[in-house]
């Protein structure tokens, strides 16, 4: 969504009611991401590899991360306990997925 949004502003203003260049931009960035998943050996594996990595990062590990560093000092045991745990459990889920993935993927190499 985001590289078709940008592809988008590069319309020029006169055309930009015209949904067909949105619509032949959207085909294109869908088309090419399914020529490089089929030409890619092994992209599905990596995919689950960047997945397990980034989102387990994103979702639990770097908001808790910024909270306490954002308020430090300020936050009672429990709050510091439970963001601990929350951490604990997104690098141990970081951990798991990602020797997974890669399990799979030299399992595929070799």
């Amino acid at each position: 969504m985001p590289m078709a949004l940008s592809f988008e502003e590069l319309i020029p203003s006169n055309q930009q009611k015209s949904h067909l260049y949105a619509i032949a931009i959207r085909s294109a960035l869908t088309i090419s991401t399914l020529l490089v998943a089929l030409s890619v050996p092994f992209f599905g594996l990596v995919m689950s590899l960047v997945g397990s990595l980034l989102t387990m990062l994103v979702a639990f590990i770097i908001p808790c991360a910024c909270f306490l560093s954002i308020v430090r000092g300020k936050i009672t045991w429990l709050q510091g306990s439970l963001c601990a745990l929350i951490i604990a459990v997104g690098v141990a889920t970081v951990g798991v997925g990602t020797s997974s993935s890669l399990a799979q993927i030299i399992q595929n190499l070799s």
